[in-house]
């Protein structure tokens, strides 16, 4: 199981596309929850920070081993996000958080692993 949670800065004047791109996401939910199973996440959450001038976009994730990259992916969904990522963000800003603690309850731990069996079948 990989839990990251990374950081990203939003190249400069890019902020109203990133509305874009996050109405983008929401607006096509239950299509970006289909392209989800290919990759195994289980949990993919973005969050948003305006700190001064700079702007960052964090991405929470809990994935099990094995899936495929977004960048493999064939979705129409993914290849939009990609196109967004591009026009948004500075690749050379990452900055990956070390994970100290991870409290998931075992109910939790277990349903997330029965999904890795059924996508493994």
């Amino acid at each position: 199981m990989n839990i990251e949670l990374s950081r990203f800065r939003v190249k400069e004047g890019r902020s109203k596309t990133v509305d874009e791109w996050m109405a983008f996401l929401n607006e096509n939910m239950s299509d970006v929850l289909l392209t989800l199973d290919g990759e195994r996440m289980h949990v993919e959450t973005i969050f948003r920070e305006k700190s001064g001038d700079a702007e960052y976009l964090y991405w929470y994730s809990i994935q099990s081993e094995g899936g495929q990259t977004v960048a493999q992916s064939e979705s129409w969904i993914d290849k939009r996000h990609l196109e967004f990522w591009d026009q948004c963000i500075d690749n050379s800003s990452q900055v990956d958080m070390t994970m100290v603690v991870s409290m998931i309850p075992q109910r939790v731990l277990s349903a997330m692993n029965e999904r890795r069996k059924h996508l493994s079948l």
